[in-house]
């Protein structure tokens, strides 16, 4: 009898552990999920990678409680797309909001559906904090109107420059909208943004601890301020605790910048395990885009990748990327799959249970974040930066090769990521099947909008017109 029942539950057993996320989570296991996400990070401005000056132990004892990616991407270059993408599960070609300018009072239509969106429907509480970008208050594009229960920070992606702002938008519920009135700040210094914004992102998660929710943490910091907060754009109430090393009072400010974005992150991570939601709470850690060109370049910001933000080479797009989640991500590994923002959205729906639209680009990657192989792979991540500017550029990533075309018909670039990380080696000459390849996908991968209307089809590469 014994040995019977032995063999029942061992195919019982079988039989359960085959069904995926989805299925389990539609019958009520649903974890928290925490993005915290900053501002112009660099690749390489984290210990964890590679960092040697400016030292993120909260950041990196995220990482050795969980995986680390070394091939993930931004949805783009810059802010704002790269926020649509994340938000929208469709790549830089299809996103609502596919550059910084030109700008517009929504990026948002009341038909786009966003990750909050699919959560809130799953039952979740969403709650988010910071920089959101993608719709001013009032606007349909507006955060609480497209899934977010409360946003409390900065809508316009503008109004984000300012760390000794005069207001924040604080919604923490739809049905009441209103701004935290902080009139004489600009002048008194008395409250600097990221602060308040961190210890709302604390209390959202002690408000919604008895429910599932989700907490997307979109950070200001390292982002440059406005030159009118601070000549050297780095607005930061101390260069604390860096204030005595030898190095000039820009890289200071940018490295106490950081030690604050750390600081947060270790709050947050040090209250989920305090109020013991750590095993069902999956926690990550990233950067909008790579760093910034300003950054002083002792601190190597973007480590061995070639570029910045607003360049399509790796430094513009490839981001640090760390998940926590004990028990089900496996502790201290690294990963060398490659993920990409537009990803989250299927990723999310699979762990909570949710549904996505059919037409998405991202694929789901829970095999990844729990130490695995992708079976199913991208077929290509695309991305494009430029509309309405000079030079309008395209970038391709398709297995171990990255395509790049600068400018208007011009030629394709080709680098093999598996031997030239940086992108010294330009091999296209070699190569012309796969150039080909690229060619007619960035062709394809581009669908026209209004906001970003196509001139023309010029060798390969859409012509915006000037001034649009």
């Amino acid at each position: 009898m014994k040995t019977i029942l032995a063999i029942a539950l061992f195919f019982l057993t079988l039989v359960s552990g085959n069904h995926s996320f989805a299925e389990q989570n539609k019958q009520g296991e649903k974890p928290n999920i925490i993005f915290i996400m900053a501002d112009d990070l660099g690749y390489g401005d984290l210990g964890v990678y590679g960092q040697k000056l400016i030292k993120t132990p909260n950041i990196d004892r995220l990482a050795s409680q969980g995986i680390r990616f070394t091939q993930a991407y931004a949805g783009g270059p810059v802010c704002t797309p790269s926020r649509s993408v994340l938000m929208t599960g469709l790549h830089n070609g299809h996103t609502p909001a596919r550059d910084n300018v030109p700008h517009y009072p929504t990026y948002l239509k009341r038909s786009d559906f966003t990750v909050a969106e699919m959560l809130k429907q799953a039952g979740y509480r969403c709650g988010g904090v910071g920089k959101w970008s993608l719709g001013d208050p009032g606007t349909v594009g507006d955060a609480t109107g497209q899934g977010f229960d409360m946003w409390f920070g900065y809508q316009n992606q503008d109004h984000a420059h300012y760390y000794y702002t005069e207001y924040l938008d604080d919604n923490y519920e739809r049905e009441n909208s209103f701004r935290k009135n902080l009139t004489g700040n600009s002048e008194s210094h008395e409250h600097y943004s990221h602060n308040l914004i961190a210890d709302r992102a604390i209390d959202f998660i002690k408000d919604s601890q008895k429910e599932p929710f989700f907490l997307y943490a979109a950070f200001t910091l390292p982002h440059f301020s406005a030159l009118s907060e601070d000549p050297d754009g780095l607005a930061v109430p101390s260069t604390a605790p860096y204030t005595n090393e030898n190095w000039d009072k820009k890289a200071k400010k940018y490295a106490a910048m950081v030690h604050m974005l750390d600081k947060d992150v270790g709050r947050i991570v040090a209250l989920v395990d305090e109020l013991g939601l750590k095993e069902n709470t999956l926690i990550i850690f990233t950067s909008d885009n790579g760093g910034h060109s300003n950054v002083w370049k002792g601190f190597h910001t973007n480590g061995p990748l070639r570029g910045y933000k607003r360049d399509l080479t790796e430094g513009g797009i490839r981001v640090p990327f760390i998940a926590r989640w004990p028990g089900k991500v496996p502790k201290g590994k690294t990963s060398d799959e490659i993920i990409a923002f537009q990803d989250m959205m299927p990723t999310f729906a699979e762990l909570a249970g949710g549904n996505t639209p059919s037409d998405i680009d991202g694929i789901s990657i829970t095999e990844a974040l729990f130490g695995g192989k992708l079976e199913k792979e991208h077929e290509y991540l695309y991305w494009d930066f430029g509309h309405c500017r000079d030079s309008y550029n395209q970038a391709v990533r398709m297995g171990k090769w990255k395509g790049i075309r600068i400018g208007q018909g011009g030629k394709i670039e080709l680098y093999n990521l598996d031997y030239d990380i940086g992108e010294e080696n330009n091999i296209a000459d070699t190569n012309p099947l796969i150039v080909e390849k690229i060619d007619r996908i960035m062709i394809e991968a581009v669908v026209p909008s209004d906001k970003y209307p196509v001139g023309e089809i010029y060798q390969g590469g859409p012509i915006w017109k000037k001034g649009e």
